[in-house]
């Protein structure tokens, strides 16, 4: 099953984590304060971000990385997918019972 990471703007991550959960696309969304360091349009750029991990099911990861791109406000925005191959299994069935 995938955890997603994204990164948002602080205005916009409260709202991208609702929809998610909301709509059935994630089990559970956990956001995190942090500071960015990037390069954009060939400048080094210092932002203050909020990072999201998103808890999915491989059924529903097409769908969350659609509606993630359709909701977020950044051109290009941070969509990684991690999968797990380890996990306590009553967490397993408990994100695969939420997504449903």
């Amino acid at each position: 099953m995938p955890t997603v990471y994204i990164t948002a703007p602080p205005s916009a991550a409260p709202e991208l984590a609702e929809a998610l959960v909301e709509e059935r696309l994630a089990a559970c969304v956990n956001r995190f304060d942090c500071r960015s360091t990037f390069r954009w349009e060939g400048d080094i750029v210092h932002d203050d971000e909020v990072l999201l991990l998103a808890k999915t099911t491989e059924e529903r990861y097409a769908d969350l990385e659609a509606r993630v791109e359709e909701l977020h406000p950044y051109e290009v925005p941070c969509i990684e997918r991690f999968d797990e191959s380890d996990m306590l299994e009553a967490f397993g069935e408990w994100r695969l019972d939420s997504v449903r």
